[in-house]
């Protein structure tokens, strides 16, 4: 049974992971759609404007911190026969949570007021958009796991 934190100790796998995962990222932004849609787009927007590759640095940086929060899920998973994918979406809240908990200290440390304030407009909203993306984030570990 392999931990996510051994699915990227593999320098190329590491980086098939954030490529998928920005990848993860776009589509979930570009399939948002209302004003928490326009929204979400012109923060991103904005954020790449100021400073190209951000989404690939965050997620390069985030990784090994999300991974470690993600395990504990991960495992019961395996240990229950089940993917990633089954288990994670029987469990949205505890996947959003664990994730949310390691951007929110990581946004009050940031130095930048576009990150802060981007961040603080989408934060109310963050649970369920991170829950929308759990059947695309349990596919990518499947599909790495393997």
């Amino acid at each position: 049974m392999a931990s996510l934190s051994e699915l990227i100790e593999d320098p190329s796998k590491r980086n098939q992971i954030i490529d998928d995962c920005v990848k993860l990222v776009d589509e979930e932004v570009g399939d948002k759609g209302g004003l928490s849609g326009i929204v979400i787009k012109t923060v991103l927007g904005a954020v790449k404007g100021a400073k190209p590759g951000f989404v690939r640095g965050v997620v390069s940086s985030l990784l090994p911190e999300f991974v470690a929060a993600l395990n504990p899920l991960f495992m019961e998973a395996q240990a229950a026969g089940k993917t990633a994918s089954s288990h994670f979406a029987a469990n949205p809240s505890r996947v959003s949570g664990a994730l949310l908990g390691i951007t929110d200290a990581k946004v009050r440390d940031a130095d930048s007021a576009v990150v802060k304030t981007g961040y603080e407009k989408l934060r109310g909203t963050a649970p369920k958009h991170i829950e929308s993306a759990i059947p695309r984030l349990g596919a990518l570990l499947d599909r790495h796991n393997k």
